[in-house]
């Protein structure tokens, strides 16, 4: 039998920037990111991909399949009754968009009755879309408490983790996770990226693999896999990987640069620049995507279109804190001026 994992209350977090839809985006990418705040009832699965999941569950007084999961819980008495209509507010104000009175909902639910999983999984979910990382873990550790079952918890509670760069916990409570519910791609997708950012790539690939079975519709799975490939100098795989991720998602602007960079190594220049440009009309702000482009227009003799993409690209470079880019990308510059 699996060991239930333990957790310790305080974890340094890092600051993540999101360039997916990723995410913890509570749920893509965060891994990255948006969030798409779906309902989903207690007896619903959620396989979409990203950092954490996003969907909050529902408790009306009618559906009491998640209170009855617990039998330490006892029969709903009025406070309860109370308790489940302020969280369904908050789940409301969700909808609205309004994720500070959420907040408070779902934070005066559990005062109401403090052993609802739901509620505190709720205020995990809206905490995380805020960036409140640490009360977000405590939330989702609350809720694995109530309910030990609840595998979305842990597999929410592990993605915190990971964002806080706790991998050795962080791979912990998403391998229980995915021991309560084999078949969670978000378990699995976010396992996979604490491998690869330990550089386990050996563990790191089947799990992506297989949350790209689980959710054929996600691309970051098959985004990932493609940078892994990438990084084994397997460009065979990592091509096909990064096609498979823009056919899912168009719009992707770092598979998109990721392919171009591919490409140009191939030698196909106007291919790879088609993938810049495609990289840059998904995201204005990529600066990678101006800078590969100006390469590519340097190395072609054209430094009169080089010169406005590589400013761009320094720009944006600045503005991001990535100072050594941006001093390199300035280098260019100065090239480029020289020789006009």
């Amino acid at each position: 039998m699996m060991n239930h994992p333990s957790f310790f209350p305080l974890f340094m977090f890092r600051s993540v920037s999101f360039s997916l839809c990723l995410s913890l985006s509570l749920f893509s990418s965060d891994f990255v990111g948006a969030f798409s705040l779906n309902l989903l009832t207690p007896t619903e699965k959620s396989l979409n991909l990203a950092k954490i999941d996003n969907y909050y569950y529902v408790f009306t007084q009618n559906n009491q399949n998640y209170i009855a999961q617990s039998e330490s819980l006892p029969v709903m008495r009025p406070t309860v009754n109370e308790a489940i209509n302020v969280l369904n507010e908050g789940l409301e104000l969700i909808q609205q968009g309004n994720l500070t009175d959420a907040i408070a909902k779902f934070r005066r639910s559990i005062e109401l009755d403090p052993r609802q999983a739901a509620a505190h999984y709720n205020l995990g979910l809206a905490l995380r879309q805020q960036g409140q990382l640490q009360p977000a873990g405590d939330a989702f550790y609350q809720a694995i408490q109530l309910d030990p079952q609840f595998a979305l918890a842990y597999a929410n509670l592990g993605a915190v983790l990971y964002e806080g760069y706790n991998y050795t916990q962080a791979r912990e409570y998403l391998e229980y996770a995915i021991h309560l519910e084999p078949n969670m791609g978000l378990a699995h997708y976010n396992l996979g990226l604490v491998y690869k950012d330990q550089g386990i790539l050996a563990e790191a690939i089947p799990h992506l693999q297989r949350a790209r079975e689980l959710s054929p519709n996600a691309p970051e799975p098959s985004y990932h896999l493609g940078l892994i490939y990438l990084q084994q100098e397997l460009l065979y795989q990592a091509k096909e990987a990064l096609e498979n991720a823009i056919r899912i998602s168009p719009r992707y602007p770092e598979a998109q640069y990721s392919l171009g960079t591919i490409l140009l190594d191939e030698g196909k220049t106007q291919e790879a620049l088609n993938a810049f440009r495609l990289a840059v009309e998904a995201n204005p702000n990529y600066a990678n995507a101006y800078y590969g482009a100006g390469l590519i227009f340097m190395d072609s003799g054209r430094l009169d279109a080089a010169l406005p993409v590589l400013e761009q690209a320094k720009k944006l470079y600045t503005e991001q804190g990535s100072i050594s880019w941006a001093n390199q990308t300035n280098n260019l510059i100065e090239q480029i001026r020289q020789n006009m």
